[in-house]
């Protein structure tokens, strides 16, 4: 069966999504939840969320897709065994650590693997399977062709977005909103950054898109939208289909779902004759748009994926003005679609913006009118002046918002479960009411009181059926009635009614039992996931780890101390690295004493793992270090290889996860970059593995597989941008002028960098006695001057520790430029 799945953040949106057809929910408690500013549930609403759903046969998925700190573990196990207890029919999981706890608290609850765990591709997948996770949420940049692939080639059920908002950075490896305000998307708390305006800027400052009619929301893509597409998803073999919203109104779930609902059947139904209705595509982009995309499935979209000119609803145009009237501030427009009373339009003013009218009164002709229809004039009045031609732009439609509605406002079900009734009775005898629905459940109830011979008037076929087809709230509807009365009998409607009553709730609960599960024992201890302090060697000091993607750089690295050079992966500049490089680096890492990590790129779709396997049978030859990896699908490959270092996008954020990945073959590992110097003092006190921590560079906020210069600047053909990215440098600029450079890999994926350098020069003597294996500097952004001067200062830093004359003197500062940040090293985001 395919599984339509819906987004529920509030109760009226649960209701509006079961009425509208989901085969599933996905909802969120008041913790753990990737959508933090959603109403959600509480414990109590989670268990009547269940029972309701559960009731008409929809599955609930409960997102616990946050990164958790320790502090937080028994809070997790707690709620884990409630939703165990309740009956959740599945966990979506972020957090490696949060699975682990999960399989040992409650190992019958099924779990899925958020799209915050960035798998995107087979092996990835593969990595959650072996550890048990019964569903993969693949990431949204994947194409028809690897969804395909994937689908062909596992026994884990795989889910895709079908609808709904998309995040312009891969999800899971967004630090915008975390680093620039405190607010992480890993935690559930994203400010989307990636909705407010960005200038595009040059070395000189000057906008560069200044001729590309380019808009301000640079990074606002447009809503993904599958309908038309549905038949290749599912013959992708596709098992879940998901609609994003759980920040969205229930009118919205409403409409979504009933019209994917229909698609879904009308394809299964006659797969030659699938079509989507005008109507439909109209109700969809109705209730919420910022124009439509189908993304990544057909391969790399640029400019025309996104919504550069408005970053929220634009509704749908309804026409344009003939004439605005200021004597009276009405305007008069010429309808392409129908707009009535109540409506909601939108002028795109060419100067001032917008201007917001609701529709209180419309003329046609002169005449008051509650309705126009398409191609006539109508006058309505409007608040601010308007000009000719602007365009017009229905954003709320009052009668499409009032049909929405009567999916979850109504006091009896909009769709009901058909019972068959039997009826027997005989003088002697209790009423007996059996209802059976389609699935064979049942529900029986007898009549207290006894049938006696009726003295007036006895009971009748219709009087009974009046009776039992009265299922007023419940989810049941009465199909057929068999009734058999023996002889002339009475029996109080009271009785019949009550008897009908009880026989409903026993129905209730046998549906309802095929989710009942067994108790968990009372043990509530995770003491055996929870990794134990290990006797990892202490280092006097830590070692000093460089991350490059030049050989210059190599050497400027070892040349000014570097300890350790991490080369490879993601190289900036649209330039890959060829095997001499590597040959180069190592060997003038291993002449002079130094180790060298080869890295490999955080993501590798499907068609790029034949060159990582090219790359890693290199490494082999030339023997590193380690091999760095930094998504769950290149450990999966290489676990079993030389050690492996797992990196900072891994998001290893608690001890559990630490531990789980340490066993399962890192033999070292970065911590998250969103830990504040508390959590890291604690992970590194365990000493579950040398730890590394990210203390300089420019780090990535976001990367992309859009390509912001290429898809303005390079051409209407995102395939043969002509590398417009190698033209020059380029940074994005915010409403507070910040300057955020932009890069581009030899992927042609596009990296954001913090607009402030990361700088814990201050604070290394603090960093060395917090047991701290590997301090490292990423310096791929920065110049090879940078790279030695800034090597050369932690090296004596480290060397020196607290007697540095910098320190000493309390001079550190003057080290540093003005635009630093110290992270989230006394922030955190918790």
């Amino acid at each position: 069966m395919i599984e339509l799945l819906a987004p529920v953040g509030s109760k009226e949106a649960l209701v509006a999504a079961v009425e509208s057809g989901a085969n599933a929910v996905y909802l969120g408690g008041k913790m753990f939840g990737a959508r933090h500013y959603a109403p959600n549930f509480t414990d109590e609403e989670l268990t009547e969320a269940v029972r309701f759903a559960h009731l008409r046969g929809v599955a609930v998925l409960v997102t616990v897709n946050t990164l958790l700190d320790d502090s937080e573990l028994p809070l997790l196990v707690d709620y884990l065994r409630h939703l165990y207890e309740i009956g959740v029919d599945a966990i979506i999981v972020q957090d490696l650590g949060v699975a682990v706890v999960a399989k040992k608290v409650v190992p019958n609850l099924p779990l899925h693997a958020s799209t915050q765990m960035t798998a995107h591709n087979l092996a990835g997948v593969d990595f959650l399977a072996a550890m048990g996770f019964k569903r993969v949420v693949l990431a949204r940049e994947l194409s028809l062709a690897d969804i395909e692939y994937i689908c062909k080639n596992t026994t884990v059920e795989i889910e895709t977005f079908i609808h709904g908002a998309l995040c312009i950075s891969y999800s899971g490896q967004c630090l915008m909103s975390s680093l620039i305000g405190g607010r992480s998307g890993n935690r559930g708390r994203c400010a989307q950054p990636c909705r407010l305006p960005y200038t595009l800027v040059d070395a000189a400052g000057n906008d560069a898109l200044q001729q590309a009619d380019a808009g301000a929301y640079l990074l606002s893509p447009k809503d993904f939208n599958t309908i038309e597409i549905l038949p290749q998803l599912i013959e992708a073999g596709v098992t879940s289909f998901k609609i994003e919203g759980r920040m969205k109104r229930p009118e919205y779930v409403a409409v979504v779902v009933d019209a994917y609902r229909r698609s879904i059947d009308s394809y299964q139904a006659c797969q030659a004759d699938y079509t989507v209705s005008e109507q439909d595509k109209k109700d969809l982009a109705q209730i919420f748009n910022r124009d439509f995309t189908t993304a990544h499935l057909y391969g790399k979209n640029g400019r025309a994926m996104m919504s550069d000119r408005r970053p929220n609803n634009r509704g749908v145009r309804v026409g344009r003005v003939l004439e605005y009237k200021p004597a009276n501030k009405t305007a008069v427009i010429k309808l392409d679609e129908s707009l009535a009373i109540g409506d909601i339009v939108e002028f795109w003013v060419k100067v001032g913006g917008r201007v917001n009218v609701t529709i209180t009164a419309m003329t046609v002709d002169g005449k008051a009118v509650t309705e126009a229809k398409a191609h006539t004039a109508v006058t309505i009045p409007v608040s601010s002046p308007v000009r000719d031609n602007d365009r017009v732009f229905k954003v709320f439609d009052a009668a499409l918002m009032e049909r929405a509605r009567a999916c979850f406002n109504r006091a009896d079900a909009f769709r009901r479960i058909p019972v068959d009734a039997a009826v027997t009775v005989a003088e002697g005898s209790p009423l007996v009411i059996t209802l059976q629905d389609a699935e064979g459940f049942t529900g029986q109830a007898a009549t207290a009181f006894i049938a006696e011979k009726a003295l007036k008037r006895p009971l009748t076929p219709d009087t009974v059926m009046k009776q039992i087809e009265r299922l007023g709230t419940t989810v049941f509807s009465l199909r057929q009635l068999d009734c058999h009365i023996q002889g002339e009998v009475m029996v109080p409607v009271s009785e019949i009614n009550d008897a009908r009553r009880r026989a409903v709730e026993e129905l209730e609960a046998a549906r309802l039992a095929k989710f009942y599960r067994q108790p968990l024992p009372q043990d509530k201890s995770i003491m055996s996931v929870q990794p134990q302090v290990r006797t990892v060697k202490p280092e006097n000091r830590p070692e000093l780890v460089v991350n490059v993607d030049a050989v210059d750089k190599v050497r400027a690295a070892v040349d000014n101390g570097a300890d350790i050079v991490m080369f490879g992966g993601e190289c900036f500049g649209n330039r890959p690295l060829a095997a001499e490089d590597y040959y180069a680096a190592a060997a003038y890492c291993q002449s002079h004493g130094r180790k060298i990590i080869f890295n490999t790129p955080r993501l590798l779709n499907q068609g790029q793992m034949q060159e990582l396997q090219e790359h890693v049978a290199l490494f082999n030859e030339i023997n590193p270090m380690a091999i760095g990896v930094g998504n769950i699908g290149t450990l999966h490959l290489f676990r079993d290889r030389i050690p492996l270092h797992g990196d900072y996008p891994l998001n290893i954020y608690n001890s559990v996860a630490a531990g789980y990945v340490s066993n399962t073959g890192l033999a070292s590992l970065t911590l998250s970059p969103e830990l504040n110097f508390a959590q890291i003092e604690e992970l590194a006190a365990k000493k579950l593995a040398p730890i590394e921590c990210l203390v300089h560079g420019y780090l990535t906020l976001m990367i992309s597989d859009y390509c912001l210069v290429g898809s303005f600047l390079g051409g209407s053909d995102i395939q043969k941008c002509g590398k417009a990215c190698l033209r020059g440098q380029f940074w994005l600029k915010d409403r507070m002028n910040e300057l955020f450079p932009v890069a581009t890999d030899q992927f042609c994926r596009m990296h954001i960098l913090n607009a402030k350098e990361l700088s814990m020069l201050p604070h290394v003597p603090r960093l060395m006695r917090a047991g701290i294996s590997r301090l490292r500097f990423e310096a791929k952004y920065s110049p090879v001057q940078e790279v030695a001067r800034v090597t050369r200062l932690y090296r004596e830093l480290i060397d020196q520790g607290e007697r540095h004359p910098l320190l000493v003197q309390d001079k550190i500062t003057a080290a540093e430029h003005e635009n630093i940040t110290r992270g989230h090293y006394f922030r955190g985001v918790l």
